[in-house]
């Protein structure tokens, strides 16, 4: 793959951090745009597009953090590394940060209805996802089990290993892709169900179910120790956070399904 996009005397331009900027960007170019279709205030989506995203990315470092915990205890210097500044840190740490963001945004600024405002942050994250994960695939971060498929990946880069950790050599599923093309599929469910919703909600809480249930299969095709485990091993950090959430989104969709059962969507 190609870790590095461009290298100069004076700078390196990396693929994933180009990538992992567009995928924010496109993600907050969404919420705004359809915010205007919509007739929503957006300044008040503008404000909660940084909020989200600062609490995105402090969100993301803290749980890779949480993760290895007794490393970083043990040497608290490398809380300041490159490695630890640079990563994108883990996506559920993201998500669950950027949750926390927005809540503190919607009790500090009433000017957007929570769940129309909601509804537009499911696909604008499924988009940003998706272009995210080919980062992680140039990267060779995140990188999946040994394979013996016809579509299995080999990273020859040494940056590959140095940057992403990825083993070169190696036959890989490209696990990046696959939930590149999940969150795409997603992508196009979510818009598919906007115009069809029942109720204000429905749309980021189905976001919210499809990806866990996503995640926690896609994780069964990845490589990476580092992601972090509970249970001796039993489940990754975000199979138990998948395991959490859906219930969770679950209860959410029937309790507002339950609140507009005729269909009427609302604030």
């Amino acid at each position: 793959m190609h870790p590095r996009l461009l290298t100069t005397p004076f700078f390196t331009l990396y693929t994933f951090g180009l990538l992992l900027a567009s995928a924010y960007l496109a993600a907050f170019w969404w919420l705004t745009r359809e915010g205007r279709r919509e007739r929503l205030n957006v300044d008040a989506l503008t404000s909660l597009g940084f909020w989200a995203i600062v609490g995105a990315i402090v969100g993301a470092k803290a749980l890779m953090i949480l993760r290895d915990l007794p490393q970083y205890v043990a040497a608290p210097s490398s809380l300041f590394s490159w490695s630890v500044l640079s990563s994108a840190g883990d996506f559920y740490g993201g998500f669950i940060g950027a949750l926390i963001a927005a809540a503190i945004f919607f009790w500090r600024d009433s000017r957007l209805p929570f769940w129309r405002a909601a509804d537009l942050c499911g696909p604008a994250i499924a988009l940003g996802q998706a272009i995210g994960r080919v980062g992680c695939f140039m990267a060779g971060d995140d990188y999946g089990r040994p394979a013996h498929v016809a579509w299995a990946v080999t990273f020859t880069d040494p940056d590959a290993a140095s940057i992403g950790g990825a083993p070169l050599g190696v036959p890989l599923h490209p696990v990046q892709l696959y939930e590149s093309i999940a969150c795409a599929v997603l992508f196009v469910v979510l818009l598919w169900l906007r115009r069809r919703k029942q109720f204000d909600g429905e749309v980021i809480l189905s976001y919210t179910l499809l990806y866990a249930v996503a995640r926690f299969v896609l994780e069964f095709f990845r490589g990476d120790a580092d992601r972090g485990f509970v249970f001796g091993g039993l489940l990754s950090t975000s199979q138990f956070i998948a395991v959490l959430l859906a219930p969770v989104a679950i209860a959410l969709w029937m309790a507002r399904r339950r609140a507009h059962p005729k269909g009427s969507a609302s604030s």
